[in-house]
């Protein structure tokens, strides 16, 4: 049995019985049938049905955002802005798949040679919690205008979530079997990536359980695309907008209460303005209000289980023996669900949790170093490479170190990390690979074809 909680009050919201194996390789089947037909449609009539859901977003948007919100607490307005920007990357793919995987020609001895994108088959994707509507529809709109069929195995705590995403392809149009959700425990996950009819497989999620995914697909050789955690830098030099640097910092920390790959969490902070810059960012830290996620006027909800929480809390406990100082937050309130309060640690060091670990919610570890090139070192110091961001007035000088120096899969200058549509999007080390989005995502999941002929 599957169960969806409310993480702020932990009410059963409900309950779901799991899919038996015979079950599953029904779906499979049915929705192998359905790629059948659908790999032989044009771009425009792909385009047409996911413009329909692009509208049914948009139509269905205030129930799908309070979905979000029960299952998994995020602050409602953050709930419509998902959904929202879901609705954008299916109207991008809608627009822009044709152009993308359009025939490209390339001349050789041949009369005439070129390379096509054709459909893989059904693609598997096994995602997370976090963004219970974005991670799906990034992998879903691209997958889809290419050709592909897709099942989702969504995390069991908003499974409400994964099954609206499949209303939503309903809704538009899509042939019925060509996206579906299966609702099982991962124990049943390695019998479904060797399902012969499974091609390809994407992750968002933990390192764990993207090591576990990538070795099943490896041993059958099923390409896949792994998004895994981060422990993002962010860069403040002597030279930075202080003022604008703190404020994008405590806002990219507390984004979905802490709880994104991308969200920044170590600070990194020149010597000559660090005192300031962690005054700024301890007035702004403490204006942010943790309340029901219902009402718009607080900007964090609880994190989406008690589970999770406490796992967050012993990290930085542990930080706190080996040195860490706590100078805001850092205790679990006396109430009901799963809340844990914005959290500032100083003084944070290598070999502690908050230093070399992901903190998955509302913590912020502020790291002091001399200059620039110390700066530079301590990002690049972690098993991760997702995101990065680097603040300076000297916009060629942060162009420079991001583009340069450093080590992750995006970078940003003056600005915090955040996927976008038109631009490429994943890591590099613990962080996974491939791509999501742009046209470099779309291609990660077609068979880039070479036609020759003489």
């Amino acid at each position: 049995m599957i169960k969806s909680i409310n993480p702020a009050n932990l009410e059963l919201l409900e309950t779901y019985q799991s899919m038996q194996p015979s079950e599953v390789e029904h779906i499979i089947n049915l929705t192998s049938n359905a790629f059948n037909s659908w790999c032989n449609t044009t771009f425009k009539e792909r385009s047409l049905l996911m413009q329909n859901a692009a509208k049914v977003l948009n139509k269905k948007k205030e129930d799908y955002s309070r979905l979000m919100t029960l299952e998994m607490g995020k602050p409602i307005a953050q709930s419509r802005a998902e959904v929202e920007k879901c609705a954008w990357v299916c109207e991008y793919y809608a627009e822009k798949t044709e152009k993308f995987l359009a025939d490209e020609i390339i001349e050789t001895d041949a009369s005439k040679s070129f390379v096509t994108f054709q459909p893989l088959g059904i693609v598997l994707a096994v995602m997370p919690w976090n963004f219970p509507f974005w991670q799906v529809f990034r992998f879903a709109a691209p997958g889809l205008m290419a050709g592909n069929a897709g099942i989702l195995k969504h995390a069991s705590n908003v499974s409400g979530c994964a099954l609206a995403i499949e209303e939503v392809f309903r809704e538009a149009g899509f042939p019925n079997n060509l996206f579906r959700t299966i609702l099982v425990p991962s124990s049943q996950m390695e019998g479904v990536i060797r399902n012969n009819k499974i091609k390809a497989v994407t992750l968002t999620g933990s390192v764990p359980a993207g090591k576990a995914v990538a070795k099943t697909a490896g041993s059958v050789l099923k390409k896949t695309v792994m998004e895994l955690g981060g422990s993002d830098p962010y860069l403040v030099l002597e030279d930075a907008d202080l003022e604008m640097a703190a404020d994008t910092c405590v806002n990219s920390r507390l984004i979905n209460a802490g709880q994104s790959c991308i969200a920044a969490k170590r600070f990194i902070v020149v010597e000559k303005i660090y005192n300031e810059f962690e005054k700024l960012f301890i007035e702004k830290m403490k204006v942010k209000k943790m309340g029901d996620p219902f009402d718009e006027s607080n900007h964090l909800g609880p994190q989406a289980s008690v589970t999770l929480r406490d796992d967050l809390h012993k990290q930085v406990e542990k930080s706190i023996e080996l040195g860490a100082k706590v100078i805001l937050g850092g205790k679990i309130p006396e109430i009901e669900g799963a809340w844990y309060p914005p959290t500032i640690l100083s003084n944070v060091k290598k070999g502690m949790p908050a230093y070399d670990d992901e903190l998955f919610g509302p913590v912020a570890s502020l790291i002091k170093v001399k200059d620039e090139n110390e700066a530079i070192e301590v990002a690049n110091d972690s098993i991760f490479g997702l995101g990065a961001a680097v603040f300076t007035k000297d916009n060629e000088r942060g162009e420079k170190i991001a583009k340069e120096k450093l080590q992750a899969g995006c970078c940003f200058v003056n600005s915090f990390v955040k996927s976008d549509p038109r631009l490429p999007f994943g890591g590099i080390n613990e962080s996974g690979y491939g791509r999501e989005l742009s046209s470099f995502g779309i291609r990660e999941f077609v068979n880039i074809k070479s036609i020759y002929v003489k």
